[in-house]
C-alpha cells in the first residue's frame, strides 16, 4: 500500500463510534493520513489499534489537516465543537474543507456554512445511510450538499467510504435528504410492525406475512432486513438507536414546517416516535418501536 504524503492529504476525523470507526479505518487502509478524535478513550484506542493516529484533544487532531470529517450525533454537537465549547473552527487553516457526515438539521447547516465561509473555511454536508455493516464494507449511500468544487475535492475520500455518492445540490441539501430518507424508513417500519401485530392477532404467521410482503407491493427496507432478524424474535438489536431515529424525524418534520409544506403523516410519525423515546429511553434500538406499539395494546 502506498502512503499518501503531504499536508493536502492529512485528514482529521471526529467521532469514532459505531459508524465513525469503520469509516475512518477505511480511510487509513486506503493510505490516507488520518488523525482521529473521540471523547471516549476506548474509541480512540480502537482507532489506534486499526492503524490510525488518535489524540485526546480536538485541537491536536486538526493541526496540519486540510480536511476535517465530522461523524457526530447531531448538528448541535457539530456547532458546539466548531464554534462554541471547543472552538475548533478558530484553529482551522484558511482553505480547510469541513465535511459534516453527521445527521444535522439542514437549516442549521446552511447557517453554519455561512459563518465558516467568513473565516475562509468551506463546509459541505455528506450524511450517510446504510448502517454499521455498510460502513465496514464501504458501501454506504452518501448524500452530498455544497459547492461543486468542494464536493469534487471531497469525492476521493467519500468514494472510500461509500458505494453510492449523490450530489444533492446546495449546502444543507444532503442533510435534508438524509432526514427525509429516515422519515420514509421510520414510517415504513412503523407500518410493517403494525401490520404484523394486526395479522398475528387475526391468526396469521408473522414470518409468512413477511415472505408475502417481500414479494408484494408492501415490500420495503424494513420488511426485507429488519422484521425477521430483529422484530419477529423481539431481539431489537439492529444497532441504530431509537433516539437517533426520533431526532431525524423531528428534523424532517421541522423542515416541512420551515418550508410551509403540509406533511400531516410526518408530524404524526414524529410525535409517535417521540412518545416511544420518552417511554423506552435513549438506550433502546429503533426496531423497539415494535415493543412500544405492543405496550399501547395493553
Amino acid at each position: 500500500m502506498t502512503t499518501r504524503d503531504g499536508a493536502a492529504t492529512r485528514i482529521a476525523f471526529f467521532g469514532l463510534g459505531k459508524m465513525g470507526l469503520p469509516m475512518a479505518t477505511r480511510l487509513v487502509e486506503a493510505g490516507w493520513s488520518v488523525t482521529g478524535f473521540d471523547p471516549f478513550p476506548a474509541a480512540r484506542d480502537a482507532f489506534a489499534a486499526a492503524g490510525g493516529r488518535a489524540v485526546a484533544e480536538p485541537g491536536a487532531a486538526v493541526e496540519g489537516a486540510a480536511t476535517l470529517i465530522l461523524m457526530l450525533p447531531d448538528g448541535k454537537a457539530v456547532r458546539t465543537l466548531l464554534t462554541q465549547t471547543e472552538g475548533v473552527a478558530g484553529r482551522l487553516a484558511s482553505g480547510t474543507l469541513v465535511v459534516d457526515m453527521s445527521s444535522s438539521a439542514p437549516v442549521g447547516t446552511r447557517d453554519l456554512a455561512a459563518e465558516l465561509a467568513a473565516e475562509g473555511v468551506t463546509l459541505i454536508d455528506a450524511p450517510v445511510s446504510g448502517g454499521v455493516k455498510r460502513a465496514i464494507d464501504g458501501s454506504l449511500a452518501i448524500m452530498v450538499g455544497g459547492e461543486a468544487e468542494a464536493v469534487a475535492r471531497a469525492t476521493p475520500l467519500l468514494e472510500v467510504m461509500g458505494g453510492s455518492i449523490f450530489a444533492t445540490g446546495p449546502i444543507g441539501s444532503g442533510h435534508a435528504m438524509k432526514a427525509l430518507n429516515n422519515y420514509v424508513s421510520a414510517a415504513g417500519l412503523t407500518a410493517a410492525c403494525e401490520a404484523l401485530r394486526v395479522g398475528r392477532s387475526f391468526g396469521l404467521d408473522p414470518t409468512l406475512m413477511t415472505d408475502i410482503l417481500n414479494v408484494s407491493t408492501g415490500r420495503n427496507n424494513s420488511t426485507e432486513v429488519k422484521l425477521k432478524p430483529f422484530v419477529i424474535p423481539q431481539s431489537y438489536t439492529s444497532g441504530f438507536s431509537l433516539a437517533l431515529m426520533a431526532k431525524d424525524l423531528r428534523t424532517a418534520d421541522d423542515l416541512a414546517r420551515h418550508e410551509g409544506v403540509a406533511a400531516p403523516l410526518s408530524g404524526a410519525v414524529s410525535a409517535l416516535w417521540a412518545e416511544a423515546l420518552a417511554e423506552l429511553g435513549t438506550s433502546a434500538d429503533h426496531t423497539a418501536i415494535d415493543a412500544f406499539l405492543g405496550r399501547r395494546e395493553a
